[in-house]
């Protein structure tokens, strides 16, 4: 399929209550595995695909070697690729939308949390603004990019046990976004059941990104809030971590 039809069928996975499950990957090897267990689409994880480069998280790897291991990635599959691009690496609306769809990623996450100051988040108004610039980019290349619209709001909380006074700025920052043009929010690590579905109706009919839950039991139960999308993001990594730091424990020296 071309760009245009792959980004469509990226578009079209993405339904409130039947949510598309993301499993997140880091190189060419991990994308086939999860293309072959059947998934529709293939995401990125920034964490996952750092760390296998020798970087930290959060934009600590050079742009060029994040988007080289994106593009392998989309070579290795033939279905759409989701791109996560972190906070947008400092880059421009256009250089970001350009350098994304010459890897052949027909999707991207975008996060804001400022990461170039670090004084917490980005202005919801100027984020908005950044993000309706990237809309209009691929616009202008003639391809919808799905454009997955990260809100930080609980992790810049810490997580807090009761999440519903966090309702209002995570809806005003969904509604911010959706209007600048995004396609999904993804109000990341938040948890209380409750507090999700709130997001949900708040920003219907547009898709809300969830966390990925372990078990098809766990996915029943999120779709059943009304999430359109569900990302692992990075899960899998981790798992693979642990079980390789495990067995080279039990060969290692005495």
């Amino acid at each position: 399929m071309s760009n245009v039809e792959l980004a469509a069928t990226l578009k079209s996975l993405h339904v409130p209550g039947r949510p598309v499950v993301l499993a997140n990957v880091w190189d060419a090897a991990s994308a086939k595995l999860v293309e072959a267990a059947g998934f529709p689409a293939v995401a990125t994880s920034s964490v996952a695909v750092a760390e296998a480069l020798g970087y930290p998280d959060q934009q600590g790897a050079p742009v060029a070697e994040m988007l080289a291991a994106a593009a392998r990635i989309v070579r290795a599959v033939s279905v759409p690729v989701t791109v996560d691009a972190e906070a947008g690496y400092g880059l421009s609306a256009d250089e970001l939308v350009e350098r994304l769809l010459a890897t052949g990623a027909v999707g991207c996450n975008l996060e804001d949390t400022d990461y170039v100051t670090g004084s917490g988040m980005v202005d919801v108004a100027k984020q908005a603004a950044w993000l309706a610039d990237v809309r209009a980019a691929a616009d202008r290349a003639g391809v919808h990019l799905v454009i997955n619209a990260r809100i930080d709001v609980v992790l810049h909380a810490g997580r807090p046990a009761d999440e519903t006074p966090l309702v209002d700025p995570i809806v005003e920052r969904a509604t911010a976004y959706l209007e600048a043009g995004v396609d999904c929010v993804y109000p990341i690590a938040l948890r209380t059941p409750d507090v999700i579905r709130q997001v949900v109706a708040a920003v219907a009919p547009a898709s809300v990104n969830g966390n990925c839950p372990p078990n098809k039991d766990g996915i029943a139960a999120a779709a059943a809030l009304g999430v359109g999308r569900l990302s692992m993001g990075g899960g899998l990594w981790h798992v693979v971590k642990k079980e390789l730091a495990e067995r080279l424990a039990v060969l290692g020296a005495d």
